[in-house]
């Protein structure tokens, strides 16, 4: 396929520096107890914004007021913090952290269902086109939602038995984001550049290029990964929302679980009330492609435990013009590896030596 293709080359010749945007320090902080997003410049600027649709929502007392103040301001605390800290965590787990599984952290063939081959190697021809893809997918009543196998059941099993050894040994762990409390940063553990990137590169971009071009899809430059975990005795289900992301994966490895279907509605942009909702089921092995602005939750499973790989794939050429978590032109500050996906283009204003965290 000749513009993924040229894609491909332009992004494979530029090795860009990614950065965040500072919005990430202040906006979308999820208050679990009521299910709200908010955004944090002060106590004042808070109260005035946000005090009469926390009534609304049950938090009725000064008492309860102050516990979510707490608990916000906490909150960004540690996302001024978090590069730090995920360098350390880094450099624990490289020095005391002895893998099960070595071969889990790089990616082959062998591991990738044989469809999920076959659908790449078509987009990969001059020929390829997006409805001789989706003859080869299947296609969910969600909107632009597309379902197809991912990985072998065999690797599914050895990746979560890799993460299970990992969660019970003593090395450090990070969260994904503020709305999973269970899970692991696939960077972290040192997924990146032998699993996660080649992944992307090679085999979803070729898929993202057809379905999503007007959404980053021939463009996706970085990434974020990290696995998910519900259980009946930890995290149960996933709050409506959107992803840091142009597009995303989300592919559910196993193990054994009831009912925790996914939902889709509209684009972020569209008002809730003229959203309507379409449940999708889970299948384990089985991915499911979808824009990352596209808002989505994940029901609660009713037994048993899920867990779940996500990639979020970003396109700086899309964010650096209008950041999708602010909705505003990036502010970009100082970040590690990917950071969130800005490079310093496009007349984006830039903060030095500023750490800046997500989500």
């Amino acid at each position: 396929m000749l513009i993924f293709s040229l894609a491909m080359q332009n992004y494979n010749d530029s090795k860009s520096k990614f950065y965040s945007c500072s919005c990430f320090n202040t906006d979308n902080i999820f208050i679990e107890e009521f299910k709200l997003h908010v955004r944090f410049l002060s106590e004042q600027q808070f109260r005035s914004d946000y005090q009469a649709v926390l009534r609304k929502l049950g938090c009725c007392t000064d008492l309860q007021l102050n516990d979510v103040l707490k608990k916000i301001v906490k909150e960004v605390q540690r996302r001024q913090s978090l590069s730090v800290k995920s360098a350390e965590r880094v450099a624990v787990i490289k020095e005391t952290y002895k893998p099960l599984y070595d071969h889990v952290y790089h990616l082959q063939e062998s591991y990738l269902a044989p469809q999920f081959k076959d659908m790449v190697d078509y987009c990969r021809g001059d020929e390829a086109s997006e409805d001789g893809l989706l003859s080869l997918m299947q296609k969910e009543t969600a909107l632009r939602v597309y379902r197809f196998p991912v990985f072998k059941r065999s690797f599914c099993d050895d990746l979560i038995e890799e993460l299970e050894h990992f969660e019970q040994s003593t090395a450090p762990k990070g969260r994904p984001n503020t709305m999973n409390n269970y899970g692991v940063l696939l960077n972290e553990l040192g997924f990146d550049q032998g699993f996660v990137t080649p992944l992307r590169e090679q085999y979803l971009q070729p898929l993202t290029s057809l379905l999503y071009p007007d959404s980053g899809g021939l463009c996706l430059d970085s990434h974020k990964a990290f696995v998910v975990k519900y259980d009946m005795n930890e995290d149960l289900d996933l709050s409506y929302h959107y992803d840091n992301a142009e597009v995303t994966l989300n592919v559910s490895l196993g193990k054994q679980f009831t009912e925790g279907n996914l939902y889709f509605g509209d684009m972020r942009q569209v008002p809730l009330s003229e959203t309507a909702c379409t449940e999708v089921e889970h299948r384990v092995t089985e991915g499911l492609l979808h824009r990352g602005q596209q808002m989505h939750g994940a029901l609660p499973i009713s037994s048993g435990q899920r867990w779940n790989l996500i990639v979020w794939m970003r396109a700086s050429q899309e964010r650096n013009n209008l950041c999708p978590m602010c909705n505003k032109r990036p502010t970009l500050v100082q970040g590690e590896g990917f950071a969130d996906g800005f490079t310093n283009g496009s007349g984006s204003s830039l903060l030095p030596n500023v750490s800046c965290v997500l989500h």
